[in-house]
């Protein structure tokens, strides 16, 4: 089984992964307040929360990034083959 190299579109999927994750803890702690009517975090927290979007975004980005390389990889092995066919 071949490896194809890890490029920057898996990288960027596995940090957008890590950062939605990060996101929807936040997420889950934001609203014990509410669900065991305690005072409720600072702002800081909810601002938190913000990193679930944003690390959707960054794995989608991932996606694309790796999917216009795998392209250009398969427009280049495709192209070396009709040179030397």
């Amino acid at each position: 089984m071949s490896r194809q190299p890890s490029d920057s579109g898996d990288t960027l999927v596995r940090v957008g992964g890590v950062v939605f994750a990060l996101g929807a803890l936040a997420t889950l702690v934001t609203f014990v307040p509410y669900a065991f009517d305690l005072a409720r975090f600072p702002a800081t927290a909810y601002w938190l929360s913000m990193l679930m979007p944003a690390g959707l975004l960054v794995s989608l980005l991932g996606l694309l990034a790796g999917a216009r390389a795998q392209s250009r990889r398969r427009r280049a092995a495709r192209e070396a083959a009709s040179a030397a066919g």
